[in-house]
């Protein structure tokens, strides 16, 4: 009589394998600048075209705007450079800012020997959990990549930011040496001001509680503050679009509009400037290539 054991076993090992899922496969990189991390199947989708604003379009954020440059050139030329947190005010350009670097160096150090290239990867807020596989996905590549989460923030009670401190800095592996984080934010650190209140209250050392929480926003090197614009800088932005997109309109006009606009937005941004310029391009029948 055969033994039924081996083909019973074989049809559990067959099984096991259907069951678990498939290693994560790396991407065709050179197929695309950036990329999008799909948490859900441990994948990269290709982006084939970024949704941008030109960095010369980028007003009033002079000072962030070198730093992040100089930040980010270095790294992709293989030297020594922070993580970074944009931080502050609502629609000024924070994530703007971000894609507009990447295309900026990207486009620098196009051709030039021994660049490997940087491609820009953004992370979801709600899959800053799955960042240790993503991770070991870019670990060791040829390619440099900046890591991006836009919006990033923590409400009360959701412990997911520990998976960013210790992917950041703190495991055993440490950040692989080809990768960057680069987050946008409201908040300075991170975290609402009562949750940290409520960690101090309820903790036997109040400081130490405050310092984990702190701890967070230390993993960035390099912290960029966007403030509110005042009215010479938002004006300025909008006609910088109105010339870029060869919208003919008097100035006179466009200004008025413009900061009417603004207080019926209650706000003077980048992003107020820009949908602006989207209602006046509208009525003038232009499209915004």
């Amino acid at each position: 009589m055969t033994d039924p054991t081996p083909a019973l076993l074989l049809r559990i090992a067959e099984a096991l394998e259907r069951l678990s899922p498939p290693p994560p496969q790396k991407p065709d990189f050179d197929s695309a600048q950036a990329f999008v991390w799909r948490a859900e199947t441990q994948s990269l989708s290709p982006i084939k075209k970024v949704s941008r604003v030109e960095l010369a379009l980028l007003r009033g954020v002079d000072q962030a705007r070198d730093q992040l440059l100089g930040n980010t050139e270095r790294f992709a030329r293989g030297l020594p450079a922070n993580n970074v947190l944009l931080w502050g005010a609502r629609g000024m350009g924070k994530s703007s800012l971000v894609k507009a670097a990447h295309a900026e160096v990207d486009a620098r150090l196009a051709g030039a020997a021994g660049a490997p290239g940087l491609k820009l990867i953004e992370i979801h807020r709600e899959d800053i959990e799955t960042l240790p596989g993503l991770m070991a996905l870019l670990r060791g590549d040829a390619h440099r990549f900046i890591v991006f989460c836009d919006d990033l923030s923590f409400d009360s009670g959701d412990a997911s930011y520990k998976s960013l401190k210790a992917a950041l800095e703190g495991g055993v592996e440490g950040r692989p040496d080809n990768v960057l984080f680069y987050a946008t934010s409201n908040r300075r650190h991170l975290l609402p001001r009562e949750m940290m209140d409520n960690e101090r209250a309820t903790a036997i050392n109040p400081g130490e509680a405050t310092e984990e929480k702190v701890s967070l926003s230390d993993r960035f090197g390099l912290w960029l503050g966007f403030h509110k614009c005042n009215q010479d800088d938002y004006l300025d932005m909008v006609l910088g679009y109105v010339a870029r997109f060869g919208l003919e309109a008097p100035a006179e006009q466009v200004r008025a509009e413009a900061l009417e606009w603004a207080i019926t937005r209650g706000s003077r941004s980048g992003r107020a400037a820009y949908q602006y310029i989207q209602d006046l391009a509208g009525r003038l029948g232009k499209t915004l290539g």
